[in-house]
C-alpha cells in the first residue's frame, strides 16, 4: 500500500493541554483522524482502519472507547467475524 506523510504543527501547550509528548501524540492522532472520519461517514470502516493501522474487527470494537459507535451492517459483520 502506497502512503503519504502528513505534517503538521502541534503547539506545546497542546501536548501539555494532552499530558503527552511527541511520540505518544503522532500514534494517537491517526485514530483519532480515523474514528472522526468514519463517526462524519467520510470513510469507511475499512478505509478507517487502515488509517489507524489496524485490523477492520480492531477499529470496530475500539470505537466504543470514543463513544463512536458502528453502522448496525458493520455491527453484524463484527458479530460474525468475532463468533467465526
Amino acid at each position: 500500500m502506497a502512503t503519504r506523510q502528513v505534517v503538521i504543527d502541534v503547539p506545546e501547550k497542546v501536548l501539555l493541554a494532552e499530558k503527552t509528548d511527541e511520540v505518544g501524540f503522532s500514534r494517537e492522532l491517526p485514530i483519532l483522524a480515523a474514528v472522526k472520519l468514519y463517526e462524519l461517514g467520510r470513510l469507511s470502516s475499512g478505509r478507517a482502519a487502515e488509517l489507524a493501522n489496524m485490523t477492520r474487527v480492531e477499529f470496530l470494537l475500539s470505537l466504543n472507547r470514543y463513544r463512536v459507535f458502528p453502522l448496525a451492517s458493520e455491527l453484524e459483520d463484527l458479530e460474525e467475524a468475532h463468533a467465526g
